[in-house]
């Protein structure tokens, strides 16, 4: 199979469209990464996205669709809070968990009786999603467990021959996933951590719990069970009050003739001496849209990433180290 990496114009929406109405898959850029979509009221397409990224099929799918879109079809018994959050963050890296009208396929959910939507803020996304029509489920658009994609090139690199099209949207500019928020409830509740922290939430919604996994008990959101991010070479992650460890491996590896890089924020790159050194920015904001695509840079120029958590924890960096925990640790 041909993949094509096209700019988003009429000629490559209507492409798109035609793939996504025949049953096959589309890669699409969104704020947060680039998604692997396809119809989500199809079966065997999104059974598909299942096939093509090796993901395990109790790993839930988030539906994606336009601003425009009547979610009424797809969810019901949508609390007043939830209303006050839509206003407030979407479009934007929010995904909400509503009660299912199990319109979609079951697949999408893993036979969960609830449904994941989101309203991306991407202007190439909002164009796809607007132009074909649909509700498309997707998840990131890269091999399962391996790095999420922010840019056309990142999901060529991984799912070249295994779709027809991915729109080129640029890089994306948020970096993780978007915040999965549990709305079935009384109080909202954060499953996956993003870009909207719990405490945008709660000043929103009033309250917001934060969920924390039980042994054995089934996945209810992307990102919670499985080992993600993983850049295909050797890892060590350090807190930041041991990171001089962290340059200690450095020169450890350096000196068995093996290539290394610190992966670290710009705080923490003062202390690291001569070391090569790939930056994640100086603020929260930046280490979040950096992260992938360096640990992508990393696999490529290192045999051992030695990443340094920032001594920043809380906010969205609570995502990241989320992110960098399951890619590293």
């Amino acid at each position: 199979m041909l993949t094509q990496i096209l700019p988003i114009d009429g000629s490559s929406l209507r492409l798109a469209k035609n793939i996504i109405e025949r049953g096959g898959l589309v890669a699409f850029p969104t704020e947060t990464v680039y998604g692997l979509g396809a119809n989500a009221f199809d079966d065997d397409a999104v059974k598909l996205i299942y096939a093509t990224k090796g993901r395990p099929s109790d790993n839930p799918l988030i539906v994606h669709v336009h601003r425009d879109y009547d979610i009424s079809a797809l969810v019901r018994d949508v609390p007043d809070y939830a209303k006050l959050l839509a206003k407030a963050f979407l479009p934007g890296p929010l995904t909400m968990v509503y009660a299912s009208r199990g319109k979609v396929s079951s697949t999408v959910s893993c036979g969960l009786d609830t449904l994941a939507v989101r309203v991306p803020s991407h202007e190439g996304a909002q164009a796809f999603l607007k132009f074909v029509g649909l509700p498309i489920a997707a998840p990131s658009a890269n091999l399962s467990k391996h790095v999420s994609p922010v840019t056309a090139r990142h999901v060529f690199d991984d799912l070249e021959g295994r779709i027809e099209l991915i729109l080129d949207g640029g890089k994306c500019s948020g970096g993780i996933e978007s915040t999965v928020l549990d709305c079935t409830g009384d109080v909202p509740c954060v499953l996956r951590s993003g870009l909207i922290t719990r405490d945008m939430i709660a000043k929103v919604a009033g309250e917001c719990d934060e969920y924390r996994m039980v042994e054995g008990e089934r996945v209810r959101s992307p990102g919670m069970k499985y080992k993600h991010y993983s850049p295909r070479c050797r890892t060590a992650l350090f807190s930041y009050a041991d990171r001089m460890q962290a340059l200690a491996l450095y020169r450890q590896c350096l000196s068995r003739g093996e290539r290394a890089a610190i992966m670290c924020d710009d705080m923490t790159a003062a202390d690291m001496e001569d070391a090569f050194v790939l930056s994640l920015g100086a603020d929260e904001n930046a280490v979040a849209s950096n992260l992938y695509d360096r640990l992508r840079e990393g696999e490529r120029v290192a045999d051992v990433l030695i990443a340094v958590a920032p001594l920043k924890q809380d906010g969205v960096m609570v995502g990241v180290m989320n992110r960098l925990t399951k890619a590293c640790g």
